[in-house]
């Protein structure tokens, strides 16, 4: 029997003004993958960079939209359709204020909570049960300060926690891979 194809989606925004801030960790962490699977990224049609390869043997895309993180649904929907992939297929890494700096929480669906992202992916694609890895980024600003927030790098006090959880979310989106969502629920949560 094939092994199932899956694919790492991380939401962040394109360019680099936005390289190193807590909106873009969904990019930090396929970046994390692509090194340890030695894939690389490539620019696609429908404004995505995109790479595949292989984690002992799984079939394993990565994809980073470039669409801006609230217009991610509409790469996402055509990466599903272009590769035959369902909505199970996919693990949608996305930052989360609702977290602690560097708490990690996987789901295999549910709502948006809230994040932009994730809710033009449901929008998109029609359904919210699409498994997702969401990385805590904290929640230390000011009232209406919450764009300012979030498109801010960490604090250098953070990145010791910062740099632990993106290898803890790259091994779990590993575990995505070769193992399922919940195998990378019962070991990361």
């Amino acid at each position: 029997m094939a092994k199932a194809k899956r694919l790492i989606v991380g939401l962040g925004n394109p360019g680099a003004e936005y390289e190193g801030t807590r909106h873009n960790i969904g990019f930090a962490v396929v970046d994390a993958v692509a090194e340890k699977a030695d894939i690389t990224l490539k620019h696609d049609k429908g404004d995505v960079l995109i790479g595949w390869g292989r984690i002992r043997s799984y079939p394993i895309g990565l994809a980073k939209p470039l669409t801006y993180m609230n217009r991610s649904g509409s790469s996402v929907r055509t990466l599903l359709n272009r590769h035959g992939l369902e909505a199970q297929d996919i693990l949608v890494v996305v930052d989360d204020i609702n977290l602690p700096v560097g708490k990690l929480r996987i789901r295999q669906g549910g709502s948006a909570g809230g994040h932009n992202g994730l809710q033009d992916i449901t929008d998109r694609i029609g359904r919210d049960d699409f498994p997702r890895l969401r990385f805590g980024i904290g929640d230390d600003f000011s009232r209406g300060r919450q764009a300012d927030y979030v498109l801010s790098p960490f604090m250098d006090v953070e990145r010791p926690i910062v740099d632990d959880a993106v290898v803890r979310a790259r091994d779990a989106a590993i575990t995505f891979v070769t193992d399922g969502v919940g195998t990378a629920m019962d070991r990361f949560n």
